[in-house]
């Protein structure tokens, strides 16, 4: 062998190596969003469930509320359908979202339900059907999958929202978050500009920033790192949830973040709502979860915000993801806006 030759192509594929292993930080920007066609009465909204069992009748509330927004609903084969804990086998849901996916009817494709399943069947989806004439892809948690598959490989925009088992029973007797939150999904599938305000926290970092909005949760972002549907930071705006973790594993996935790049050169970021789960006794962590975050994104300038309303928790608001936004926070609390 030419050794020469040898080392230089070792030499290139150390480079390669060090790229992928340093996560995103040095990633170029993606080009500028796809966005869908918004919706307008008498367009049709695809429901299915990639994750978690769920039956028709727990769905009869979001389909209600649907085509009394104007729109149609097509019902997909693995709503009812049920293995385990999964709403269908493997390849039951994989064919369900390629069907929605390939349908030229659809305009949107509403998850039913988050849960567990969408990493198990991402990497067999054919996307060049939906490519041809994209569509509004709808959920959060387990959804965050999708959506950072999406914002990666196509620069497709989405919605992270509730989904249709968040809906309530008998609008006439909903909370006004209930409603609010809801309407924000109609909002956000006809074009409206989104805005929202945020109440002070004495935990925030004042400044302005712009750029791409995306994330979803937090344990999800990272175990989509290093795969083919990593979640590029560099130049926007990140935002972060999750539900049932130890304060121990959130300081944990945060130090994921930084060390992967994830967290160096954002525009800005936003900390929504964070269940955790209580110190085991004699093993308490000693940190909140504010003084984690800011733990890590202290060599940094950008703007933070806290206790934003998106996560597992009612004040679940709807999002455009991987649209330009502005977030402003100063003394008087925090504005997310779409640009």
């Amino acid at each position: 062998m030419n050794r020469k030759k040898f080392l230089s192509s070792f030499a290139v594929m150390g480079g390669l190596f060090s790229s992928f292993a340093a996560g995103d930080g040095n990633e170029p920007d993606e080009s500028a969003a796809i966005i869908p066609r918004y919706l307008k009465p008498g367009d049709t909204i695809g429901i299915t469930s990639p994750a978690g069992y769920i039956t028709v009748k727990d769905i009869e509330p979001a389909i209600a509320q649907i085509t009394g927004w104007g729109f149609k609903v097509k019902i997909g084969l693995a709503i009812g359908k049920r293995d385990f804990g999964f709403g269908g086998t493997d390849e039951e849901r994989r064919e369900d979202m390629q069907d929605m996916l390939d349908d030229p009817r659809l305009s949107a494709i509403m998850c039913a339900r988050g849960g567990y399943g969408l990493v198990r069947i991402i990497d067999r989806l054919d996307f060049r059907k939906f490519l041809q004439r994209p569509k509004w892809l709808i959920g959060f948690s387990d959804v965050t999958v999708m959506h950072a598959h999406l914002n990666h490989n196509y620069g497709v925009a989405s919605i992270h929202s509730k989904m249709c088992n968040s809906f309530p029973d008998r609008w006439d007797r909903a909370d006004p978050i209930q409603r609010e939150t809801i309407l924000s999904i109609r909002d956000a599938l006809t074009g409206v500009k989104m805005r929202y305000s945020v109440s002070p926290s004495a935990a925030n970092r004042n400044g302005r920033g712009a750029g791409p909005l995306v994330g979803g949760n937090l344990k999800t972002i990272e175990t989509l790192a290093a795969t083919p549907s990593n979640l590029h930071t560099r130049g926007k705006i990140l935002f972060v949830e999750d539900t049932g973790e130890y304060l121990y594993s959130i300081d944990r996935m945060f130090w994921h973040l930084k060390r992967a790049g994830k967290l160096a050169e954002l525009k800005g970021l936003i900390v929504g709502g964070f269940k955790t789960k209580p110190d085991d006794p004699g093993e308490e962590f000693g940190r909140t979860l504010q003084e984690i975050v800011r733990e890590k994104v202290k060599p940094y300038a950008y703007p933070v915000c806290f206790d934003f309303p998106v996560g597992h928790q009612r004040n679940n608001f709807a999002l455009k993801y991987g649209i330009r936004h502005r977030l402003e926070v100063d003394q008087q609390g925090a504005v997310l806006e779409e640009a």
